[in-house]
Parts: structure tokens; C-alpha cells; sequence
């Protein structure tokens, strides 16, 4: 009977030694050719990375002739151990070793793998206070290896250490393997597998302790754990606590320890470890976009005010059509990490071609979590607006309530190629909050990108917002109106140049919009990418009169780790003399 010993599967190598110095060889040989002849699939692949040149017998590309008898001598051994773990144990092996020329050698090996063992007897058990969970016992249902199969060590080692890990996620820290084995007949060519898994009892999470100085309230540092204790031991929930404390922003060392040494009883008690980095930041941006041209942004926080974890963040946004600043506190919700409530202080100005827009405005916003990636708010916005566009002047004070919705899921966020992300709002005022004019409106936003083969990607944008209670649209707040076109829009047109006019031809905009695109992109190596595009949408009062407006194109992406470069040529559809436009979009939030 004979224990197996696992052996790890390698990639096909064949091995090329080169001679530096031209001449005789002196029993060196510059170049060796290994071919393995019978064989295919992991097997062969096995086979070859065993018959490799260790590198440290090759110098400066030159390998000893002696040496290469020497491997012509060990071939069969050592094909048989590379042939093992699949099931053969009696192969027949042939080796040559051919001068094909002064300083070139071909070592040919020929083999007949013979006849495999066969699995007579599987006997997979779990023992322990875990035995009964349905999760081990339909795992070890599930083990992969029965009577009559091939012996596999690769496939036994996998679904070993599977069932292994399942019991430690159910929180069954002491699990491990009573008996293990694989006991093989070479006479028969028969192989039984027998394995215990003793579960051992279960644990849980225990209190929780901060170390490190962490300079933030435990109220606070508790919205990032992904347990409570008493809940049951789970890695994983170990490990996203990590993350989460990573990705807070707030820490330049996070370590997580479960003490199991000093468990009390069945409960783990956990060792939070954080060094806080510096919560006074100042941030500079810069970026280009065909819409706004030239932009910039200086950005101050503090993320630790009064050591509360209390945030302050102000930004100063500039480009040539936009400038904006704008004050922020946020008090942190201890429910979870992503709630909090804030309150806002800013002034906004855009001056574009036909309009002007300016206010100053104060909100107070709510925020929660729903459901996994889901955030859901409340807020109210006090705003106090003077602005023209064509024609039309407004001058105007809003008491406005609303609700906000998003959430996102992408498989990457720099360079996403499956997911989907949703913004809907919903808002408005009345005369009786004191507003000097009423109206509803609802706005909803969405992305979704579907991968197609090949590396193509489909990725289909939708933009719809209305307002369908409302006086007069001559009394809606210019900032409240709608626009379309531009690079994120409608592409082929200038930034808002879509929408109801005035007499004169100014686009003064309208109580409704709609937008979509549908856009297929080819990605090319790591950071690249190639796509068609086509956008469709306008702004408008009357959904009889909607005059959807047309783009389309082609363009070039180049992705950073601060976001996509985009640049898209855009030709207008649909109309008597189209024009073409580029779009150019590069984003760095520094």
C-alpha cells in the first residue's frame, strides 16, 4: 500500500539554454530541446515541468553535456512521480538523447501512461458538533471523486481543503482532518479514500477592543464592523471589517485579530488594531472637458472634528463657464458606516451661452442605507436664485423638500465591464412654504453595462426628468429647468444647447428632458479601449412635442487609476447640414 504525496501541476515549458561564447563547446551545449511524446492535457504539462533545467545549473545560458546524461537516467523515476497524482503508478518510459548538432542536444521522451487506478471505496465523514449542518453534509455529498473514477490527487487535495475551509466559515475554528488518506493497491490498481473531518465546536464573536490610539469614539469605529458579538465566527466578516476600516479613509494601518487563544467559552474576542492618519487634508484637482473646458478644484477636510469623527469639507470648484463653493459638516450615524445626516452651505454660478444662473443655498440632508449598496435620504434645500436665460429672468426664493434614491454595483469600479448604477430624485415646493412659485418634479437617472464576447462591452445610459405639476413655465426656476446636449448628453451638440427657445433662438429650457445612449466598446489590452456610440434626447414642454435631437460616433478611452480619458468624435443625425464635433472628457481627482 502506498501513501500519495501531492504534486502541483505546471505549465507545458520547453527549454532553450544559450551559449555566449561562439567556439567548441568543451562538453557545454548551448541549446537543448525537451519533447514529450504520449501524452496531453495536465498530465504532459506535469511531465514537462519535471523534466525542466534547474536554473541553477544553467550559467550565463551554457548547461553541462554530464548533466544532461544524468536527467536521460532519471527520466522514468521521474515521470512516474509526475504521473502520480493522475492515476498512473506503471508507466512505461522511453528517453533519447540526440545530438542534432556540435552544440545542440533533443531529449525525446516517449511514454505509455499504462493502465490507471481506479477509486474502489470513498468514505468522506464529519464528526463534531458540526456533522448535521447542511452546508458540510451536502458538501461532502458533493465530493467530487467516487467509484470508478480515475484517481485524481489534484481533485482530492481541492475538495479536501473545500470542505475544510466551509467549516471554519461556519465558525468551526478547530476543524480538521482525523483520517486522511488514499490507499492504493498497484496489484489491483485499485485506490480507497478515506476522510474525517472533526468539526470541533462552534464559535462566535466576542466583545470587540480598539488598540493603536485609534483617536475616534468607539460609537463611531463600531459602524464598520461587519458582525455583532454573539453572531456566529465568520472570516469573511472578519475580512470586510478590514476592508471597511481601510476604505474609511480615516487610517493608515488597520490590523484585525480574532484571539482565538483567549476565547471564552465558544466566543472569539476581537483585537482592533489602528493607526489614524492625518484628518486635516488639502486636495487640489484638475481636468478638461469639452463642456466646461479647463476645470480645477482645491479641497479642504477634516475628518475628525472635536475627535467625534465628525467631518467639515469644503470645496472650491472652478472651470470657465462654472464656479461653485461649498461647505459641508457631516455628523456620522452609528447604525452603519454609509448613514449619516449633514448640512450644507453653498453659492453656485454657470454661465453658458444663453443663460446665466446663480444661488446661494443652504440643505440639510438624511441618509441611509437600504438594502446592500443602496443608499436612500431626505433632505430640504433653502435657495435663493437670480438668473437669466434668453429672455426670461428669474428671480426667486424655494423652500424645497425632496427625497433622493441611488444605488450601484460594478465588478470594478475604475474599469467596469458588468453592472449598473440608478439616481432618482424626487422634489419640489409650494406657495404655502413660502416659495414664490410651486411645482413637482421627478428626475431618474441610470447606467447598465452587459459584457459580450470577445471583449466587447454593451452599455445603454438613460436620462429622464420631469416636472408635471407646475403654474406657468415662465415662473420655473431657471436652475430647475432642464437642458440637453453635451459630452455626457447628447453628443454631437454643445453643452446645453438643447431645449425650448425664445424668440431670439436661445435655448431657454423646459419642463422635461429625455437622454439615452447605446454604446459598444472594444477593450484592447489592460488600459485601452475602442467604441461606437449613438445618443438620442432633448428638453421640452410638451411630451407631443419632444424633436428628439441625434448623435453619433466613434471614440477612444484610456483608463487611469483616477478615472477614464475619453475622446469621442460626434456626428449630428437628422438635421439639414450636420455638424461634427469632439468630445473630450480627462478627470483627475487629486
Amino acid at each position: 500500500m502506498i501513501r500519495l504525496q501531492a504534486l502541483t501541476i505546471n505549465v507545458f515549458v520547453i527549454v532553450f539554454l544559450c551559449l555566449c561564447i561562439p567556439g567548441s563547446s568543451n562538453g557545454q551545449v548551448k541549446s537543448t530541446v525537451i519533447e514529450v511524446e504520449g501524452l496531453s492535457g495536465p498530465e504532459r504539462k506535469n511531465v514537462e515541468m519535471a523534466l525542466e533545467v534547474p536554473p541553477d545549473l544553467i550559467r550565463e545560458g551554457i548547461v553541462d553535456e554530464a548533466w544532461l546524461e544524468r536527467l536521460e537516467r532519471q527520466v522514468p523515476d521521474k515521470v512516474r512521480q509526475a504521473l502520480e497524482p493522475f492515476g498512473y503508478f506503471t508507466p512505461t518510459v522511453v528517453s533519447i538523447l540526440e545530438k542534432l548538432s556540435a552544440q545542440t542536444y533533443r531529449l525525446r521522451v516517449e511514454v505509455e501512461p499504462g493502465r490507471p487506478v481506479r477509486v474502489t471505496s470513498v468514505a468522506v465523514n464529519a464528526s463534531g458538533e458540526g456533522a448535521f449542518e447542511p452546508v458540510i453534509k451536502q458538501t461532502i455529498a458533493d465530493f467530487p471523486l467516487r467509484k470508478g473514477d480515475r484517481l485524481r490527487q489534484d481533485i482530492y487535495e481541492e475538495a479536501k481543503e473545500d470542505l475544510e475551509k466551509k467549516a471554519i466559515r461556519l465558525g468551526y475554528l478547530d476543524a480538521s482532518y482525523s483520517e486522511h488518506s488514499i490507499l492504493v493497491s498497484l496489484q489491483e490498481h485499485a485506490a480507497t479514500i478515506n476522510l474525517t473531518l472533526d468539526t470541533g465546536k462552534q464559535y462566535r464573536f466576542g466583545p470587540v477592543s480598539y488598540t493603536g490610539n485609534p483617536s475616534y469614539p468607539e460609537a463611531f469605529l463600531q459602524r464598520y464592523l461587519a458582525f455583532k458579538p454573539g453572531q456566529l465566527f465568520s472570516q469573511e466578516k472578519l475580512a470586510l471589517t478590514q476592508s471597511n476600516l481601510v476604505g474609511a479613509d480615516r487610517f493608515k494601518a488597520v490590523t484585525v485579530r480574532a484571539r482565538k487563544e483567549n476565547a471564552v467559552g465558544n466566543e472569539v474576542p476581537i483585537e482592533i488594531d489602528l493607526a489614524p492618519s492625518l484628518p486635516k487634508r488639502l486636495k487640489f484637482g484638475i481636468g478638461y472637458g469639452t463642456d466646461t473646458g479647463l476645470r480645477g478644484s482645491i479641497r479642504y477636510q477634516d475628518l475628525n472634528i472635536n475627535r467625534l469623527g465628525h467631518a467639515l469639507d469644503g470645496e472650491l470648484k472652478l472651470s470657465e463657464i462654472f464656479q461653485g463653493l461649498g461647505l459641508r459638516y457631516v455628523f456620522p450615524a452609528t447604525i452603519d458606516m454609509k448613514s449619516f445626516s449633514s448640512l450644507k452651505l453653498g453659492f453656485e454660478r454657470e454661465d453658458t451661452t444663453d443663460k446665466l444662473v446663480e444661488y446661494v443655498l443652504v440643505e440639510g440632508e438624511h441618509t441611509r442605507t437600504i438594502g446592500r449598496d443602496v443608499l436612500g435620504s431626505a433632505f430640504i434645500r433653502l435657495q435663493k436664485e437670480d438668473s437669466k436665460a434668453g429672455d426670461q429672468t428669474t428671480r426667486s426664493f424655494l423652500l424645497m423638500p425632496g427625497v433622493r434614491m441611488a444605488g450601484h454595483r460594478y465588478d470594478n469600479l475604475i474599469r467596469p465591464t458588468r453592472g449598473f448604477r440608478y439616481d432618482l430624485e424626487g422634489r419640489g415646493t409650494d406657495h404655502s412654504m413660502g416659495s414664490d412659485t410651486d411645482f413637482i418634479q421627478f428626475l431618474g437617472s441610470g447606467e447598465l453595462i452587459v459584457p459580450l464576447p470577445q471583449k466587447f462591452f454593451l452599455i445603454t445610459r438613460m436620462r429622464l426628468c420631469t416636472t408635471p405639476i407646475h403654474e406657468s413655465v415662465d415662473d420655473l426656476p431657471i436652475s430647475v429647468r432642464f437642458f440637453a446636449g453635451g459630452d455626457n448628453s447628447v453628443r454631437g451638440y454643445t453643452y446645453q444647447s438643447l431645449g425650448p427657445e425664445d424668440a431670439d433662438g436661445k435655448v431657454v429650457g423646459g419642463r422635461h428632458m429625455i437622454a439615452g445612449t447605446i454604446e459598444v466598446e472594444k477593450a484592447i489590452g489592460e488600459n485601452w479601449g475602442i467604441a461606437i456610440f449613438y445618443d438620442t434626447g432633448n428638453a421640452f414642454n410638451s411630451w407631443s412635442n419632444i424633436n428628439a435631437a441625434q448623435g453619433a460616433g466613434f471614440g477612444g478611452r484610456y483608463y487611469t487609476p483616477v478615472g477614464p480619458i475619453r475622446v469621442d468624435l460626434a456626428r449630428q443625425i437628422g438635421t439639414r447640414e450636420p455638424d461634427y464635433r469632439v468630445h473630450v472628457t480627462v478627470g483627475l481627482d487629486l
